[in-house]
């Protein structure tokens, strides 16, 4: 992996090795990272933004698979190292695939053309997959694209961590009259994901709104749709999240 050169460096340049993970995390900027890193000659192995793109188990540098480690942003340019579970299972959905019927009334040409997440996850809103999965037929698109958080502290294990004006990204976001939905879509499989991706869009949006915010993940392969929705069962702790329901669909 083109990232693990570069950490191995930026461990020895401060003596991470030697860091007691199991007392406290490491906080790490990225002036250290790119100070550290400054003579590699790759992209890929000096930029901090993919040096801290951790966003599977099996994509973490080889430092951290073994021990035990994940990265988190908490503030602009500021990282923190933790010793944990930064990550949770997308598990093969269980129920059969189902026929989902469009409630559209006429075929969508344009939704042919191209193979992104976003063209997939508006076709499966625009055919009412997404309010049917969600038994909710007032959801409505109101939040797309980055956008900046508010400043909270959650909980990874004894750890107290703060955050504050950390760039997330919502693939989309429906809010209907009783609820708020966020989606972080991919169109390739995923056997596992970095809790971040669900849980800072989620403390965001959490602030903005009294209505409760459900998180759901999406899938496309281009001829099916799958989706997880989960929840957290302590807003304050990073890992108290779990799986509520699933389901794959093929729209007809």
């Amino acid at each position: 992996m083109a990232t693990d050169k570069s950490w191995e460096k930026i461990f020895d340049d401060y003596e991470i090795y030697k860091h007691d993970f199991n007392k406290e995390p490491f906080y790490i900027t990225a002036t250290q990272i790119k100070r550290s890193c400054q003579d590699f000659k790759e992209t890929g192995e000096k930029e901090v933004r993919i040096l801290c793109k951790q966003d599977t188990r099996e994509g973490r540098p080889k430092v951290f698979r073994e021990m035990g480690l994940f990265v988190l942003p908490v503030v602009n340019k500021k990282y923190v190292i933790i010793k944990g579970e930064g990550y949770t299972d997308i598990p093969p959905v269980q129920k059969t695939e189902e026929m989902y019927l469009s409630k559209l009334a006429f075929k969508l040409d344009t939704s042919l053309v191209g193979n992104s997440e976003m063209q997939h996850l508006d076709f499966a809103y625009a055919s009412s997959l997404i309010r049917s999965f969600m038994n909710d037929d007032s959801l409505v698109l109101t939040i797309r694209g980055r956008k900046y958080t508010p400043e909270f502290s959650f909980k990874v294990n004894q750890n107290i961590i703060r955050v504050k004006s950390v760039q997330t990204e919502v693939d989309a976001g429906y809010e209907g009259k009783n609820q708020v939905i966020l989606i972080e879509a991919k169109n390739i499989s995923a056997n596992n994901v970095i809790i971040r991706q669900l849980y800072y869009p989620y403390r965001q949006w959490k602030t903005h709104t009294s209505k409760p915010v459900a998180t759901l993940f999406f899938e496309s392969s281009g001829k099916s749709y799958s989706i997880w929705q989960f929840r957290f069962k302590d807003t304050n702790d990073y890992n108290s999240i779990e799986l509520v329901k699933s389901g794959k669909f093929i729209i007809k």
